[in-house]
Parts: C-alpha cells; sequence; structure tokens
C-alpha cells in the first residue's frame, strides 16, 4: 500500500578519495585477534573494562540464534559483493579524505557477530552477521552493552552500522526463544534476552555522547530498538523500516510503546498495529529518521565523522544530507483517515470504519489487521495508548511484562512464530481467534506487574 515518488536529489560530494585498506590476522587456539590498521600504523591492543550488563537473579545461557523477526521482501537494487570473512584477503574500500586514522578492532568472539572499532577519541560498532541480516542475538547484546558504557564516557562520538548491503538490523532471535519454549517450556532465554535487549535500548535512549546510526537497509524490530532512541538515525534509498510484531503474536517492543505514540497524529498506533512498511526518506517525513543520506555518500560520512574534530556532529551530517528533495510522504493522501479511523476506542471500531470506507486503501489496511493475532492488536492498541504518557524507562517496564507474559508454548507469541518462522506454513492459529474472544478483562492480565524482583531494573 506504499506508494512509489519521485525523488529528486541535490547532494554535496565528497572530497578526494583516499584508500583506507583493512587488514586482518589470524589468531591461534582459542580464536582470532583481528587488527585494523591504515597506512602501516602498528595500534596497541585495547583491553576492555571487565564491565558487564546489569546483574541479575537468572543465568544468563549465550545462545546463538539466528534468523530475523520476519523474512521481508527486499528492496529492489543492484546486487552488492557481501562482506567477506575476516580470514579472507583484506579489501580496499575508498574514502574520501587524505586524514589518516589508526584504528583497533576489540572484543571479539570466534564468530564475530560484532565488530568493534576504536578510532582515537570516537568509536565504531559493526553488526556483523550479514547472511542473516544481521539479526540480534543474545551474545550480540552482551557484546554491545559494556563497550557502550565504557566509550560513553571515553568517546566523544559512536557510530552503529551493518555489515553487507541488505539490512542494518533485520529483527531480534525470537527463532530460538520459541524453539526453546517449544521443546522445554524453559522461559530463562526468552526473560533473559528480553531483559538485555531492553537494558540496552534505555542506554542508548539517555546516552551522553552523539550516538548515530546508519540506519541503510532493513531495519526493523531490534534494529529498531538499537537505532531509533539514538540522537541521530540516518535513512538512505535503501532504508525499510517496519514493525510487524503483530503479525508473530507479539506487540512493538523495544521502546516501540514509547516513539510509536510520539509519531505525527495516528500513525504511530497505525504502523504498530498494521506492521506497515515505511521506505527511504519516507522514514525521515514519518520522523523516524533524522537525515537522508544517499547510500553512496556514507563511506564519507563515516571517515569525516571519524576524522573531524568538528564538536557539532549535526553540522557533519548536513554537509551529505540533502539540499533539496521533492516528495510527498507516501500516506499523506491517507493521514486524515488514519488520524480519524485510528482514533477510535477499540480495535473493532477500527475495523468498522475501515470497513464502511470500503476503498482500495481501507481494504488493504484491513487485510493487514486482519491477518493479525486478535490478542496482539488489543495488546498493542492499550500498550500505545498507555505509553504514551509514561517515560522511557516505564515504556520498557511495560514492555518487559507483555514479553514475559507471552513466554508460553500456548501463546499466540510461540504460535505466530512457528507459523511464519519455523515451520513457515503462513497460517497461524490464534488463541482466542476473534476480537470478541480477547476481553478487556484477558487483556488487563497481559499488564499485571511480576514479582518484584523479575521486574525489569533500570
Amino acid at each position: 500500500m506504499i506508494k512509489s515518488g519521485t525523488l529528486k536529489l541535490n547532494c554535496v560530494a565528497g572530497n578526494s578519495i583516499n584508500k583506507l585498506r583493512y587488514l586482518s590476522a589470524q589468531g591461534s587456539g582459542t580464536g582470532k585477534d583481528m587488527g585494523l590498521k591504515f597506512d602501516n600504523h602498528n595500534p596497541k591492543p585495547i583491553i576492555l573494562p571487565p564491565e558487564t550488563m546489569p546483574s541479575t537473579p537468572y543465568p544468563t545461557p549465550v545462545v546463538e540464534i539466528p534468523g530475523p523477526i520476519v523474512e521481508p521482501t527486499l528492496p529492489q537494487s543492484i546486487p552488492q559483493p557481501q562482506p567477506q570473512p575476516d580470514s579472507k584477503p583484506p579489501t580496499e574500500i575508498p574514502m574520501p579524505n587524505k586524514t589518516t586514522i589508526a584504528a583497533k578492532k576489540v572484543q571479539q568472539n570466534i564468530e564475530d557477530d560484532v565488530l568493534f572499532e576504536d578510532v582515537g577519541n570516537k568509536g565504531v560498532i559493526i553488526l556483523n552477521r550479514p547472511k542473516a541480516l544481521n539479526a540480534l542475538n543474545l551474545s550480540m547484546v552482551e557484546k554491545i552493552y559494556p563497550v557502550l558504557k565504557k566509550w560513553e564516557s571515553s568517546k566523544r562520538l559512536v557510530i552503529i552500522e551493518g555489515a553487507g548491503e541488505k539490512a542494518f538490523c533485520a529483527g531480534g532471535d525470537v527463532k530460538s526463544i520459541v524453539n526453546t519454549l517449544r521443546e522445554t517450556e524453559n522461559k530463562i532465554l526468552g526473560e533473559t534476552f528480553f531483559r538485555k535487549e531492553y537494558t540496552l535500548n534505555y542506554l542508548i535512549g539517555r546516552y551522553k555522547i552523539p550516538y548515530v546510526a546508519t540506519i541503510d537497509g532493513i531495519t526493523m524490530g531490534g534494529g529498531v530498538g538499537l537505532s531509533v532512541h539514538g540522537k541521530y538515525r540516518i535513512a538512505t534509498e535503501k532504508t525499510l523500516f517496519a514493525m510487524p510484531e503483530t503479525a508473530i503474536g507479539l506487540f512493538p517492543d523495544v521502546g516501540g510503546t514509547f516513539f510509536l505514540p510520539r509519531l505525527k497524529g495516528k500513525l504511530g498506533l497505525y504502523l504498530g498495529l498494521t506492521g506497515d512498511r515505511l521506505k527511504g526518506i519516507d522514514v525521515v517525513l514519518a520522523g523516524i529518521a533524522t537525515h537522508f543520506i544517499p547510500s553512496e555518500k556514507l563511506p564519507y560520512l563515516k571517515q569525516d565523522l571519524l576524522t573531524t574534530e568538528q564538536s557539532d556532529v549535526k553540522e557533519v551530517l548536513n554537509k551529505y544530507q540533502c539540499i533539496k528533495f521533492n516528495q510527498e510522504f507516501s500516506l499523506a493522501p491517507y493521514m486524515n483517515k488514519i488520524d480519524t479511523y485510528f482514533a477510535a476506542s477499540s480495535v473493532e471500531e477500527i475495523i468498522q470504519r475501515l470497513k464502511e470506507d470500503n476503498s482500495e486503501w481501507a481494504k488493504n489496511t484491513l487485510q493487514m489487521l486482519l491477518k493479525a493475532s486478535p490478542t496482539s492488536l488489543k495488546v498493542t492498541m492499550r500498550a500505545i495508548q498507555r505509553g504514551s504518557t509514561l517515560n522511557l524507562s516505564d515504556c520498557l517496564k511495560m514492555e518487559y511484562r507483555l514479553a514475559c507474559t507471552a513466554l508460553s508454548r500456548t501463546s499466540d507469541f510461540c504460535e505466530g512464530v512457528r507459523a511464519l518462522l519455523i515451520d513457515k506454513d503462513q497460517k497461524p492459529i490464534w488463541n482466542p481467534n476473534s476480537l470478541k474472544e480477547v476481553t478487556d478483562a484477558y487483556v488487563d492480565q497481559q499488564f499485571t506487574k511480576l514479582l518484584e524482583e523479575k521486574e525489569l531494573q533500570l
């Protein structure tokens, strides 16, 4: 239902191109000791502080959890080569600046699912699972958090980006969480992941130094949580944004109940209930991204941010921001209807208003809603309404209660992930299977506070 528009760009080009060589070295025995250097400087290794995630009363299994929340249709683009494992010959990446910098990669496990570059008083985080569309797993969360905490007091800037040409981060690690529930009914993995993921989201939301997320490619679910709460979010023509959780029996989490109700009108509730996708510059026009920069300019922007001594990050970003573009927000023709229909007091009333409209847009919107879990629709509407008056911390605490409630073998979350991502029969059997059966009392029950020692501590 997202219509296409004509985008006219008049962008600031980069300067003369210098070459930045990434060199890698293989380690021995227990893993790899990665290195990144420029112009033959030999940086000393960096030792991370012993800081860890906030202590919890639960054991923390470290599990490799494959797969994104959703498997979206990718935007049309020219195929690009994927990043190669660091054990292969180095590649050369053009850079627009003659300044040479010494960088070091730190805190890596043998899988290298997330990489860190220490570049003087700047830091770079690279989500490094391109074959899985950089889906966020527990291992990655546990690496990112302590580095971000350290860098908050020792750096002037942090950049986060995704490896490969397809995705920034296409979602979280729901498949293994659900597989564990189905096989053992063990909730600890899910509780641990959601607790640590939301704690990381909160750190990003209150980060004291500039945090720049380049959301180039698919950005959904967990990827939204890694970007939307930071100060600067850069969309490109390849950006594909969505919060599609109602389709898998969940709700827009990772702080979705905080940022969605703060979008214009009822747009956030519409996006949260339908899971509709926004592309490219629409992500800026919706108020989700702060800048739109063509993807071909990202290497130049990154080099500029890492080498400049200019303290105003926004001014650097604006150099690469398109000076002029002419495109109407793709949902602009429908915003009056969205604001009217989604202002209804219940999901049933929203659906009734769409049925009475009977336009092509209304039919498409209705189709998205009717595919979703009835319980998820009502929980999402209630959570977004409550989130409009809560701060980020309280929204995340509310989301954690809802997430823990969903950690059951018989939940719609378990069934939705089974149907869409595991068995892929695309035929979830929701329980309850109609909106009428999802009573207010049943919805209220999902928001019940946990035992004090199990509540999310931020």
